[in-house]
């Protein structure tokens, strides 16, 4: 067999919070590179960015077959978000952009792009993932030895995620 080339995921992930995008399956670049998005990558924590999907199975029993057969059902997705917490530090006013952005009850898009390192601008053609979200309440995380002060947030998935589409000019 011969070797499959993987992409590291470590420094290869963006995610940023835009406020507005027109058409979530077409984003376009100016919505993307608007000086209100907001580049989160590096607040989150390597384990900070949870998505997880639920498809329910609907049932297909036919009297004339001995099987049951399955088609796919409702989707639900979640979406949970740890983050670098710098209240009352001195790096507070300049270096809390996660935490002041994710205002509870705040609407955002998040936008991930995933196989190009983090901090690569973002371009026409490149593929990313658009949800639209509700901030939830912030989470203080139980404070650790030899970590970081975080927060954690349920970010509640307002409209349809768009999965692998193409940024627009």
């Amino acid at each position: 067999m011969a070797e499959i080339p993987g992409t590291p995921a470590d420094g290869n992930v963006g995610v940023w919070l835009a406020p507005a995008i027109a058409d979530t399956t077409k984003p376009k670049l100016t919505e993307l590179s608007a000086g209100t998005v907001v580049d989160i990558s590096c607040y989150l924590t390597s384990d900070g960015y949870t998505t997880s999907l639920d498809q329910q199975v609907v049932t297909d029993e036919r009297l004339c077959s001995v099987e049951t057969f399955e088609q796919p059902g409702r989707v639900s997705r979640s979406l949970d978000v740890i983050y670098v917490d710098n209240t009352n530090s001195p790096n507070a006013t300049t270096a809390n952009k996660a935490k002041d952005t994710l205002v509870p009850g705040s609407v955002h898009y998040v936008i991930v792009r995933r196989g190009k390192a983090f901090d690569t601008p973002l371009a026409v053609g490149d593929k990313v993932t658009v949800t639209p979200i509700k901030a939830g309440e912030y989470n203080d995380m139980p404070p650790e030895a030899n970590s970081m002060l975080k927060t954690g947030q349920k970010l509640f998935i307002t409209e349809r995620t768009q999965s692998n589409v193409a940024i627009v000019a």
